[in-house]
């Protein structure tokens, strides 16, 4: 089969196109025939070397595709061949067959365009995990998302608006925070021209935050913190800005806050499955009714997978970055 690896850490010039042999579904699990991938930070920091894929996930980069069920291992129930399929991964999706457990496996909605479903396992499972399952986001409660224009952003304004939560977002440009409000998000702060911490107290009447998702960890620990509100909790699923930093233990006692980190990749396949049934719950009927969209900006085809990351690495995307075969 067609897949791509990475030679090497460095930029997109390391990604590779290479024959693979296709895998075999083992018990319980399913053997995906790809149409596209999601492509997400984390394949990039793999790609730089920083981020490698947990003890028995395949090298092949990857953590999600849509694509058609083209076989089923031993004892798996609940699919069916030629079914139009979704899936999240640990690693292998840039490749034309992948085979994943079928806990990770959802059936993509005849309204959704089997393309552009390859960017929703992943920002779904991410914003639903963190934000509900860890934080126990509430309607009434006041989330602040950091990055609320790249895909987990625009997932998560769109599933926490919908909650009756009130979303904050911080984003780098004017047009990705009308992006934002399109969405659903009531107020951007352009971190670039504001400090998110003292505006977040403004636009909370002096409150803060009861949730914060972050994708930068360290350089914002100490702003973060003063953004939250009492009894808040702030989530940290990325390190774009470090892994390090120095915490204030007496302002978060003082507030009766909460700093919890998570990843997604590397949780064990029973933590998955209760996540990915989560998303099929809330999420998914949202999604075929129309009252979630996938913010796709751009598609890609499998030839130009390096442009695709050449893209990421610029900045200016809103919204997900698609792949396809």
């Amino acid at each position: 089969m067609r897949a791509i690896e990475y030679r090497g850490a460095g930029g997109p010039e390391v990604l590779t196109e290479v024959d693979r042999p296709m895998p075999v579904p083992g018990p319980g699990e399913v053997l995906i025939k790809v149409a596209a991938f999601g492509l997400n930070r984390a394949d990039v920091q793999q790609r730089r070397g920083v981020y490698p894929p947990p003890p028995g996930a395949s090298d092949i980069p990857g953590l999600e595709v849509s694509g058609t069920v083209e076989a089923l291992g031993e004892g798996t129930v609940g699919l069916a061949v030629g079914q139009r399929v979704c899936a999240l991964l640990a690693g292998g999706g840039y490749a034309r067959y992948v085979a994943v457990a079928a806990g990770q496996v959802l059936s993509v909605p005849e309204t959704v365009d089997l393309v552009d479903a390859a960017g929703f396992m992943e920002v779904a499972c991410t914003v639903v995990s963190n934000l509900f399952l860890e934080a126990g986001l509430a309607r009434g409660d006041t989330v602040l998302l950091h990055g609320g224009a790249g895909g987990i952003g625009s997932m998560a304004i769109q599933l926490a608006a919908a909650a009756g939560a009130r979303v904050l977002v911080t984003a780098s440009s004017e047009e990705k925070i009308a992006h934002c409000l399109a969405l659903g998000a009531a107020a951007g702060i352009n971190y670039r021209e504001e400090d998110f911490a003292a505006r977040t107290k403004e636009l909370t009447d002096g409150a803060g935050a009861d949730v914060i998702l972050d994708v930068v960890g360290a350089k914002y620990l100490e702003p973060n913190v003063r953004a939250l509100a009492k009894d808040g909790t702030l989530v940290v699923i990325g390190l774009q800005g470090g892994a390090k930093a120095e915490l204030n233990l007496g302002v978060l006692m003082a507030k009766r806050a909460r700093v919890a980190g998570t990843t997604l990749r590397a949780r064990p396949l029973e933590q998955k499955a209760k996540i990915v049934a989560a998303v099929k719950e809330h999420a998914l009927p949202m999604l075929a009714n129309g009252t979630l969209t996938l913010s796709i900006d751009r598609r890609f085809p499998f030839t130009e997978a390096a442009l695709a990351h050449e893209y990421f690495d610029s900045g200016q995307h809103t919204g997900k970055i698609i792949v396809k075969f």
